[in-house]
């Protein structure tokens, strides 16, 4: 007698049978985003998990100076910030079913438009604030070019060093056409007095090049020159060099009231949290202590009202979402789809980073936003549009194959 032993692995599904709910909303959420990489769901979920937490933490660090600057209406800020949440997730799903091709093809279109669009920012639409020239405003709309330039220049870098990844012969190869349009880029921030943003810019930089296979010692080269140029850029205003100089040497009393304020502000909201918290919403340092409560400084805001295990959830959530921006970075055997995603990686990482070690002390104070939690509509929006880039350029990548699981011998 001849039998046939059934196939190993998981038992087909008796017919009639109902799919699985698991299963099914595997499927339902995957056509939902537009995805199928597990990697690209674990950066997708994450992201917009960050998303619902900033504005939690919008609403509860905004809600004081939120009423004193529109008429008691404590909702103002949260609502705002609402709205841009409501617009850029859509515009990320849409962009993430967009081919890769697209992004090659309108690549430099994209970078003209934003250097054309930051120089906005010095003509009558721009307008300064805190010392930087670096927003427009239209019809009562704010906005801030650099963030869209950030986007547009990855692509851009992604497109033209694509062509040439690991095939760097001499310092030319690595300069043209890359860092000429960059450095365009970059110094038209500067001149706008924006130090934060073009210091995420130079980082943009260094990463498509590294990504894109140049070699270290060129790469060492070009952090050594921007190191120098920062400096000296430093030095030429007395804001910046003061800042520098109460980060290396500590606050005297003569500068609690201007310079040291901020930081000294966002250590104590920091420590009077505890490991628990204050509790939501009872925070006393965004009672106007703390200028920017809930944007720039918003993570202190956090370890104050959550504590040690808030701002340890938040360093876990942004973990998760670098691992799974590395794990995408390493599948991806495409040139462009590797230095594009590896750019915007070091894009959100890295400004995450910065903006908490600016929030702990451990650099002077830049003025960056906490990516998907802070206050800022064209911040939000920016970075939701390059997780869309992202999850766009995986859609290329294959499908992990599963092993199969061991059925009775």
């Amino acid at each position: 007698m001849t039998t046939v032993r059934p196939p190993r692995g998981r038992p087909a599904p008796e017919p009639g049978a109902a799919p699985r709910p698991a299963a099914t909303a595997r499927v339902v959420v995957r056509r939902l985003f537009g995805v199928e990489h597990p990697d690209a769901m674990i950066v997708v979920g994450t992201v917009i998990f960050l998303v619902l937490f900033g504005l939690v933490m919008v609403l509860s660090s905004s809600a004081v100076t939120s009423a004193q600057n529109n008429e008691g209406d404590f909702f103002a800020v949260f609502l705002r910030q609402g709205l841009f949440a409501l617009i850029g997730i859509p515009l990320m799903l849409m962009i993430a079913r967009l081919p890769a091709v697209f992004w090659r093809r309108w690549a430099r279109i994209a970078v003209m438009v934003g250097l054309g669009l930051q120089l906005l920012v010095f003509t009558g639409l721009g307008y300064g604030y805190g010392g930087n020239q670096n927003w427009i405003s239209i019809g009562g709309l704010t906005a801030q070019p650099s963030e869209f330039l950030k986007l547009a220049l990855v692509v851009w870098l992604a497109t033209v060093l694509a062509d040439r990844a690991n095939a760097f012969t001499d310092w030319r190869s690595v300069l043209v056409p890359a860092v000429p349009i960059s450095a365009v880029a970059i110094g038209m921030v500067l001149v706008g007095q924006d130090l934060g943003t073009a210091s995420i810019m130079i980082a943009i930089v260094l990463a498509a090049l590294y990504f894109a296979g140049a070699p270290l010692r060129y790469l060492a080269g070009i952090v050594g020159t921007v190191a120098l140029g920062a400096v000296l850029f430093a030095l030429t205003s007395s804001s910046r060099s003061s800042r520098i100089d109460v980060w290396l040497n500590g606050c005297a009393p003569e500068d609690y009231e201007f310079t040291c304020w901020q930081s000294v502000h966002a250590l104590w909201a920091l420590g009077s949290g505890g490991v628990w918290g204050v509790g939501l919403g009872n925070s006393a340092t965004k009672w106007r202590w703390l200028p920017h409560a809930e944007s720039d400084f918003i993570f202190a805001i956090i370890g104050e009202e959550l504590g040690l295990i808030g701002a340890i959830v938040v360093l876990v959530l942004l973990a998760v979402l670098a691992v799974g921006l590395v794990r995408l970075v390493r599948a991806h055997d495409n040139p462009f789809h590797r230095i594009a995603t590896g750019a915007i990686m070091v894009w959100i990482i890295g400004q995450s980073l910065v903006n908490i070690a600016v929030v702990l002390g451990m650099l002077p104070v830049l003025g960056v936003p906490l990516p998907f939690i802070s206050a800022g509509g064209t911040a939000l929006v920016s970075s939701l549009l390059a997780i869309g880039v992202v999850l766009s350029l995986a859609r290329d990548l294959p499908l992990p194959v599963r092993a199969a699981a061991p059925g009775p011998r």
